[in-house]
């Protein structure tokens, strides 16, 4: 695991659209110092993956909440509004906008909703891409983004916790014709990952995968993994992190057959959502810096995650540290973050599905 920066956060006042309430909660967050944080809506219920047209309309899936929102002008106006464009829907916690079409994911099937700027509204019409994706619900949910070669990409969870499916589909990412929604695979061995992007000067997939569970509270540690060649395998469920043989399935397995981590993370920090920064508002050592939600525990002994991390690349070997905390009190956890996302102001947007949240991060030196 790659050595922990020390960070002395430094508490920073903040402007806030909302309630008294949002703005003492907004204080108890933990930034490095010279960055600010406000809330952009607290209206996005369950808020999940985010995606920014070039109009400036903030899109937001839903995990279990079902539903799919819009918020116009959601950096520039006081008081965006939130339209549900869709409610209902089967996880539809993935979307991504390409050429002015809105993509989501929910569950088995892949939606376009076209023309999406001319129907930002309730009931807004959608094609279905496919409907030929596995419909477990078990780490069912998906993130969508669309890669350097056109191709949308989104994962496929293991149906479990660990197991082996007949299904050659489960624990991957794949990567998806948008035309036909045709899929083939790109990574296996990958048990659940719910954030990915690509690093801007290799053009590489970096994305994180949850460790499974019942190992105890340090075992196995989450992952950040590189995709350097299709059809790579990362262990799942024979090996988890660098070396550690599953118990259930890991038999006589080499771990020299799998691809390892290149970042770990505490085991049940629960990495979901990334993005890397391209912008320039941010100080030199957060440039090409990977940002990562952490959602947090649900079983381990003592809580941990509920943070937003950062991979800074300014030495040798990528380094992990945390960037905001304190969405976790001692053992109480107010807010969970699920997503990142690099605005091109340069400012970062995080997703919170506790309370429904989208926050916005800048950097005044």
């Amino acid at each position: 695991m790659y050595r922990m920066r020390t960070l002395i956060p430094v508490l920073l006042g903040a402007l806030l659209l909302g309630t008294a309430s949002g703005r003492a909660e907004l204080g108890k967050l933990n930034l490095p110092d010279g960055f600010q944080i406000r809330i952009v809506t607290d209206a996005v219920g369950n808020a999940r993956q985010m995606a920014l047209a070039a109009d400036g309309t903030l899109f937001v899936g839903s995990w279990t909440r079902g539903n799919v929102y819009a918020v116009p002008k959601a950096l520039t106006s006081e008081r965006p509004e939130v339209i549900v464009l869709a409610e209902g829907l089967p996880l539809p916690s993935g979307v991504t906008e390409r050429n002015g079409d809105l993509y989501v994911a929910a569950l088995n099937r892949v939606l376009r909703f076209p023309a999406i700027a001319e129907q930002l509204a309730p009931g807004a019409n959608y094609q279905v891409v496919t409907d030929r994706l596995p419909d477990i619900r078990h780490h069912g949910w998906k993130y969508l983004k669309f890669g350097p070669d056109g191709r949308l990409y989104l994962p496929v969870g293991a149906p479990c916790n660990m197991c082996l499916s007949e299904d050659p589909r489960f624990a991957t990412i794949m990567s998806m014709d948008p035309a036909s929604g045709d899929t083939e695979i790109v990574a296996r061995g990958v048990r659940n990952s719910i954030g990915f992007d690509w690093h801007p000067s290799t053009r590489q997939l970096w994305f994180t995968d949850n460790g499974r569970d019942l190992l105890g509270d340090d075992v196995p540690p989450e992952e950040v993994n590189v995709l350097t060649e299709s059809g790579q395998h990362f262990g799942y469920p024979f090996v988890h992190a660098t070396a550690i043989l599953d118990p259930d399935f890991g038999g006589d397995a080499d771990p020299a057959d799998y691809v390892p981590p290149v970042v770990e993370i505490q085991a049940h920090s629960a990495a979901l959502g990334v993005d890397f920064y391209t912008g320039e508002q941010f100080p030199e050592r957060y440039r090409n810096a990977l940002f990562i939600a952490e959602h947090g525990s649900w079983n381990r002994s003592g809580k941990v995650g509920y943070q937003i991390s950062v991979i800074v690349f300014d030495g040798d070997e990528p380094s992990y540290e945390p960037f905001i905390t304190g969405w976790l009190q001692g053992q109480v956890n107010w807010g969970r973050p699920s997503d990142v996302l690099a605005a091109p102001d340069g400012s970062l947007l995080i997703a919170e599905d506790q309370k429904g949240v989208i926050y916005q991060v800048t950097w005044s030196g």
